[in-house]
């Protein structure tokens, strides 16, 4: 057998792909300019996602844990004090009082599917609206920001913080190796390690789309929108001392909550805001706002409320609705479109494949992820099919191509202009120009009341002792950019000093 596999610069092995091609950048997409769009022609992160979309079977790689219930939206026909068919021509929301079924899942990111739902992990809030043009899944986080940008190194993330390979434990010097080197994780990694690392429960929980989207309208213009969930009971988040003596007795807790309310009458409802910012580069900013690891501030991009989803019903069958519901970042209906976003680019592909191998290639014929509109494709066959799409409709069931002379599926007419960016530049592998990692982390550090900087210290403080020099070190130094006081605090709960000189590599 060759030993070329373990040829190695400065002693430490190269990385390759599957096909044995060294991988000279591991950090950046491959994209038209800096920002976007990323190409289909992107190998090494198709192989990787595609890997990594396939490495659990049947549970989630992420977001195994989970519950969910039903409900419906109801648009206020408005964003803000405007109109909203000034900025999208999408159905759901231009009638005041229309109402859209949803089915929503929470759940935490990292852990599995029986962990205690009281550990320190994001938590996932995802919508699916059963709109009259078919189904749109709003696919986010209670956190409004993530910990990378791109999503080439979502792979590495996971991996970081799920169990080691060999022990099965999950290691604070696995997770804050890989966060120490990513500077742009400490705006995250601040709100995870501060009470926002555990919601109370899943009805006092806010929820974010994370990703930048965009609204069209029937003129087919477009502006750039970050959607954002917030429950009308209140936020209400635990410190670690709380959700240990919850878990000591209940782990189950937040599923409980949830189911109990709903049976109880007690409707959990929040409110649909969103933020809207002219489609373009905004050199303005000291932040690229298609940068998953920034928030818009509101002072500039006030909170528009849009409409109030009311949860009203819980399911009949937890597998056959909560396990089995997909959801799809790419799942738009008309009116709603892509932004250039790394992250939200790699999600689109990453989702959807990851539900045709886990649930199974005819995922949407399954009642929970089936649209409750008409439905007729010439997708034929593949495992679990029920039926043939749309064969009840007058389709020709000898017809299975378009176009076609003979009761053939057409094309259906548009529904307004087709909105059309204009994209150029270089293809190239970069990070985006503006990373600007400290500065926002700063600002929550310091937004944060007494208390809460008391408990994100502390936690930080127990998590980073665990971990080897070089890691405490790197992470000082990275949290001393966001805030001193920050940074000389945590240094001193684990007893080293801050170092003031960048470290290597940043």
């Amino acid at each position: 057998m060759s030993d070329k596999h373990n040829e190695s610069t400065n002693e430490q092995p190269i990385l390759t792909t599957r096909q044995g091609h060294p991988v000279y950048d591991n950090q950046n997409l491959r994209t038209v300019g800096d920002r976007g769009p990323s190409t289909l022609e992107n190998y090494q992160f198709l192989e990787k996602i595609s890997h990594f979309d396939r490495e659990r079977v049947p549970e989630r790689v992420v977001h195994a844990r989970g519950t969910g219930a039903h409900g419906y939206f109801e648009a206020y026909g408005s964003v803000g004090d405007q109109p909203i068919s000034k900025f999208t021509r999408a159905k759901l929301f231009q009638e005041k009082g229309k109402r859209t079924p949803v089915f929503i899942r929470f759940s935490t990111v990292i852990h599995g599917g029986h962990s205690p739902e009281t550990l320190r992990d994001p938590r996932g809030f995802a919508v699916k609206f059963y709109t009259e043009d078919g189904n749109w899944d709003l696919v986010g986080n209670n956190l409004k920001v993530f910990f990378i940008r791109d999503a080439i190194k979502f792979p590495d993330f996971i991996h970081a913080f799920k169990p080691d390979p060999v022990t099965n434990r999950q290691d604070p010097n696995r997770q804050f190796d890989f966060v120490s080197q990513t500077p742009e994780a400490m705006h995250t990694i601040t709100w995870l390690f501060s009470p926002w690392g555990i919601p109370a429960d899943y009805r006092h929980m806010e929820g974010s789309g994370v990703n930048t989207y965009k609204w069209v309208n029937a003129q087919g213009e477009a502006v750039l929108v970050k959607y954002h969930w917030v429950p009308a009971q209140g936020v209400k988040n635990l410190t670690q001392e709380q959700a240990n003596a919850i878990q000591g007795k209940n782990f189950n807790h937040a599923t409980q909550d949830l189911y109990d309310a709903i049976e109880r009458g007690e409707y959990p409802s929040w409110e649909l805001r969103v933020q809207i910012m002219s489609d373009g580069e905004h050199p303005e900013l000291d932040f690229d706002p298609l940068d998953d690891t920034k928030l818009w501030p509101e002072d500039q991009f006030p909170m528009l409320p849009v409409g109030k989803m009311t949860l009203d019903k819980n399911p009949a069958n937890f597998f056959a609705e909560v396990e089995q519901a997909a959801f799809g970042t790419g799942v738009l209906v008309d009116g709603l479109d892509f932004s250039d976003d790394k992250m939200l680019q790699g999600r689109t592909f990453s989702y959807s494949d990851t539900q045709r191998h886990r649930v199974g290639t005819n995922y949407l014929q399954l009642p929970i992820n089936h649209p409750k509109t008409h439905v007729a494709t010439n997708q034929r066959d593949g495992n679990m099919a029920y039926y043939v799409d749309g064969i009840d409709s007058g389709e020709n069931p000898h017809v299975n191509y378009e176009p076609s002379l003979q009761s053939g599926l057409v094309e259906s007419p548009r529904a307004g202009v087709e909105h059309s960016p204009e994209v150029s530049g270089k293809l190239v592998r970069q990070a985006i120009d503006r990373k600007n990692p400290y500065k926002q982390a700063g600002e929550r550090y310091r937004s944060f009341e007494d208390w809460e900087r008391d408990e994100l210290v502390s936690n930080l403080v127990t998590a980073l002792k665990s971990c080897i020099p070089a890691i405490q070190e790197r992470m000082v130094y990275h949290l001393s950019q966001c805030d001193a006081d920050y940074g000389q605090r945590v240094a001193s709960g684990i007893g080293i000093s801050v170092k003031t000189e960048a470290v290597a590599g940043d």
